[in-house]
């Protein structure tokens, strides 16, 4: 059936610009919500070109920094060290956690404790396997 009314045809014109505008939009919203998986993507990928770094055990958020006589990090742990690298670190970390694992499921714990001469120490616990491992800055 043809369309010879001008009332008609003006509002099916009208219409199909409204559908136009419409797809415009979604595309729009299409290549914002690409753009922030873009920028997403970039920001983990940034994350793990640090991985060279080692996350506080006790925070779990912040990157410690090690220097040959201190460890410290952001959360406020901050131990007396000497001869620390962050090689030696991230080696017994990851030696106790993977022992520990191999006897229990749980996560452990970390802990900031004080000895009795003012000597900080991390302390590894676990609520489950009465697990307890105690680095004094000097190890």
């Amino acid at each position: 059936q043809m369309l010879e009314d001008p009332d008609e045809l003006a509002v099916l014109e009208e219409i199909q610009q409204e559908l136009i505008l419409q797809e415009q939009s979604v595309i729009e919203e299409y290549e914002r919500s690409l753009q922030f998986d873009e920028e997403c993507l970039n920001a983990m990928l940034d994350g793990l070109d640090a991985s060279d770094k080692i996350i506080c055990p006790v925070c779990r958020k912040n990157n410690l920094t090690v220097r040959s006589h201190l460890v410290f990090c952001q959360c406020g742990l901050y131990i007396s060290t000497q001869g620390m690298t962050e090689g030696k670190l991230r080696s017994l970390l990851e030696n106790t956690v993977t022992e520990h694992s191999h006897r229990c499921f749980y996560n452990p714990e970390f802990t900031v404790t004080s000895g009795m001469e003012e000597e900080t120490s991390l302390l590894m616990s676990c609520p489950v396997s009465l697990d307890v491992r105690l680095w004094r800055g000097s190890v």
